[in-house]
């Protein structure tokens, strides 16, 4: 159903390419981080809430089609439909229907509730081509509203010192996760950015409710900003736009920050492990819900989560990709 190319995951029967890395000539977008949403092809296929986003990234000339989540089409021999993945605004599961049964490609997925994106659909298949991003057995998340209460309570104890608190975060679903998730429990203004508008102002677009948002541009020079809130891309740490914010406590939110010698090792004050991809009993989980027989692990730990499959009894492989999980977040936030 699918071989591996140099330009990425190809199905010959269709004729597409499941998130090339390189520009071909029909492209299935599961989402529109930067490892996995790449301009040069003519033509995208991508599910109607991720279309927006693919548009902000690829110009107003980039053949985009989009459709409803669970809608059929055909492709050459194959039958495809997009399937809610849980990862971000619009990101969908590739499901493939031919000769050689059905494969699901997840692209990058997560089971946790997330008040930005459509929740995770389990879809039957006989081929499950999983991430594994976090497959290994250390990476668990805490639940969702644990990390929020104990970053308010950070957020608040910085105040109290005086400080600026600023939260580096991912451009595209991260950024907009963390502001829903406060939308509940506060009512300030965050700061934000301004690289962080654009896909922002998308999410509210597409009807996110998230909470209320200012740029740094729309303070005073000058205003003290201690005990204030602020989101910002990773790339913005340790440049000039950085000296606006005066005494600062700074932190990360990802599920890199699950193992404390990353966070050490990048010098952050605090890390907030909250990830946008399965971790490792969801993975497990997934894979056994699926009924699939046979198991494809890309991205990430792939050789040790399949060989631990393997282990198991199932038939499981690695397949090569461009993809780069939590760490490509940031590539595609930077074009955007």
């Amino acid at each position: 159903m699918l071989v591996e190319s140099p330009l990425g995951l190809y199905c010959p029967d269709g004729d597409f390419h499941i998130d090339p890395w390189g520009g071909v000539e029909r492209a299935i977008i599961t989402h529109a981080h930067g490892d996995h949403a790449r301009v040069g092809s003519r033509a995208y296929l991508c599910s109607e809430p991720c279309a927006p986003l693919l548009r902000r990234r690829f110009g107003p000339d980039a053949v985009i089609d989009a459709i409803p989540y669970g809608q059929t089409v055909t492709l050459g021999s194959t039958r495809v439909s997009l399937h809610p993945a849980g990862h971000i605004l619009g990101s969908a599961q590739v499901r493939l229907e031919g000769a050689a049964g059905a494969w699901v490609v997840a692209g990058d997925y997560k089971r946790a509730a997330d008040p930005t994106c459509a929740p995770f659909e389990v879809v039957p298949c006989d081929t499950f081509v999983t991430e594994s991003t976090f497959g290994l057995p250390i990476y668990r998340w805490d639940p969702t509203a644990t990390v929020m209460a104990d970053l308010v309570s950070w957020w608040q104890t910085n105040g109290e010192r005086a400080l600026t608190s600023i939260v580096f975060c991912y451009t595209i679903g991260k950024a907009q996760r963390l502001l829903a998730e406060l939308a509940p429990l506060t009512d300030t203004p965050v700061l934000v950015h301004g690289m962080l508008m654009p896909m922002i102002q998308a999410y509210r677009d597409a009807g996110v409710v998230m909470a209320p948002t200012e740029t740094l541009v729309e303070r005073p020079r000058g205003t003290s900003l201690a005990g204030e809130l602020v989101l910002a891309p990773l790339s913005a740490r340790g440049t000039p736009w950085m000296r606006r914010l005066g005494a600062l406590s700074d932190a990360f939110a990802s599920g890199l920050m699950r193992v404390r010698g990353v966070r050490r090792q990048r010098a952050y004050d605090r890390g907030f492990v909250i990830s946008d991809h399965a971790d490792w009993p969801a993975l497990l989980d997934t894979i056994a819900e699926t009924g699939a027989s046979r198991v494809i692990a890309t991205h990430g730990h792939a050789e040790p989560f399949a060989r631990f499959l393997r282990e198991q009894g199932m038939d499981a492989t690695v397949m090569r990709t461009a993809w780069e999980g939590e760490a490509g977040s940031e590539e595609g936030a930077a074009e955007a």
